[in-house]
């Protein structure tokens, strides 16, 4: 016979057995049947718990919103909270009355985006052009980063001066100042290249050499600082092109670029070019092209070199320094 648990019908059938034994053994048969039917039903009243246990589901808490929210479309990133993101690259140039040089330099920053994306570059102006740099450093959220890197090519006092004024003026910002471009041997790049595409020899023969001078024009300063930097410059210059670079300055200093030009002439040296040490044209480029008495390059414009110099500097920018950390220039 049997019965809806299995525990039950094993236990009637052990009742059965016994019960046919020999005689002789009844009172050892009747302790044994005892424990069994003990066993028995302890067997089937944990089989009948955990049947009924075995149908009880667990509580989850229900939780519709997040069972219920949208996914993001396929592909989508998980935008970056705002301080995970790099701080702004802040372009700072000088401006100019010449139409192009603002062109130069939106085109200069639309190179450097695409050398890195997801940088968020922006351009001010010391003078004449707009955005100016308080009104690019204000229109910046407040609280974010930003680190100001000079389109200028020395130290002077633009670089000293008006562009940590700016910075400390922006309270409601973090900034930090990176140093301006030149010089750099990325520059020396840029101003050969440029000389070979107005038609400097790219190889020159020994008696080429001895006759060849390159005159860097700049738009000079009376800051020491600015003039050591243009020398090194060019020297940058005169070591990859392998002849005489002289200085020259379109605006304060000695010498110009006629009187640089003079001076290669009364040593002999007649094959002569005109280096643009600009960021951008204008009136000091145009001034120095047109003293030229041969070759005149162009400025260094979007040259990819400047453009890879200008996130170097960032970057150093934001580099720890080698003792301690770089000290932010705006109240935060």
């Amino acid at each position: 016979m049997t019965d809806e648990s299995g525990a039950t019908h094993q236990f009637r059938t052990t009742t059965h057995t016994d019960s046919t034994a020999d005689t002789a053994g009844t009172a050892g048969t009747a302790q044994t049947a005892g424990a069994a039917s003990t066993a028995g039903l302890l067997t089937m009243i944990s089989n009948q718990l955990g049947t009924q246990l075995s149908q009880v589901s667990p509580r989850i808490p229900h939780t519709p919103h997040n069972l219920n929210a949208p996914r993001p479309p396929h592909g989508s990133r998980t935008p970056r909270p705002p301080h995970n993101r790099p701080p702004t690259l802040l372009l700072v140039a000088h401006g100019s009355r010449d139409p192009r040089a603002l062109e130069t330099v939106s085109a200069l920053a639309d190179r450097i985006r695409a050398l890195r994306p997801g940088l968020t570059v922006r351009l001010g102006h010391i003078e004449l052009n707009e955005p100016l740099l308080s009104d690019a450093l204000a229109a910046l959220p407040g609280g974010s980063r930003a680190v100001l890197v000079p389109l200028l090519l020395s130290r002077g006092h633009h670089v000293k001066h008006d562009i940590p004024g700016a910075a400390a003026d922006a309270a409601h910002l973090r900034t930090r100042l990176a140093a301006p471009l030149g010089p750099h041997p990325l520059l020396a790049e840029a101003l050969h290249d440029r000389l070979m595409e107005a038609g400097w020899p790219r190889h020159l023969s020994d008696r080429a050499r001895r006759r060849g001078g390159v005159v860097l024009a700049a738009a000079g300063s009376r800051d020491p600082d600015a003039a050591a930097d243009l020398r090194s410059a060019a020297g940058l210059l005169a070591r990859r092109l392998g002849v005489p670079v002289l200085a020259a300055h379109g605006s304060a200093g000695a010498p110009d670029v006629a009187e640089a030009l003079r001076t290669f002439a009364g040593r002999g040296r007649t094959r002569t070019a005109v280096a643009s040490y600009f960021a951008a044209p204008g009136r000091f480029a145009t001034r120095a092209a047109a003293a030229a008495q041969g070759i005149a390059a162009a400025p260094l414009g979007t040259h990819p070199a400047l453009a890879r110099l200008v996130l170097h500097r960032y970057d150093t920018a934001l580099a720890p320094a080698p003792h301690a950390a770089l000290p932010d220039l705006a109240s935060a």
